[in-house]
């Protein structure tokens, strides 16, 4: 995915890369990407990026806003293109960055008129 990798559960993942970052070894081997002595850069790179998504879905969040929309804006903003296996993927890693935001104290949600919407804080 472009811009937007595919993450579970947000918080976990950066407390991961926190930890992450605190290791010592000889070498590092990523998922995806070339071994390294030093994973600092990489592990700052993930952290912005991760930051630089949950800024643009706050974006999107100015007004009340419903799952669907937030989902269309974040494929609109990356350049995506929907189709099921993407609207699987990707729809799942904005539903985590949606509840860490909430969890955070920077979107709350709220039901009307029997749908769930999201909104900055």
């Amino acid at each position: 995915m472009r811009g937007v990798s595919f993450i579970y559960d947000v918080g976990a993942y950066l407390e991961t890369l926190d930890r992450v970052e605190k290791m010592e070894a000889a070498m590092f081997v990523p998922a995806h990407g070339k071994a390294s002595g030093d994973v600092k850069g990489l592990v700052r790179y993930n952290r912005d990026k991760v930051h630089s998504v949950g800024e643009r879905i706050l974006s999107i969040c100015e007004e009340p806003v419903c799952f669907e929309r937030v989902l269309r804006e974040v494929f609109k903003c990356y350049g995506l293109s929907m189709n099921f296996e993407q609207y699987v993927l990707v729809g799942s890693t904005v539903q985590s960055y949606l509840s860490w935001l909430k969890d955070t104290g920077k979107l709350e949600a709220a039901f009307e008129d029997s749908m769930l919407l999201w909104q900055r804080i």
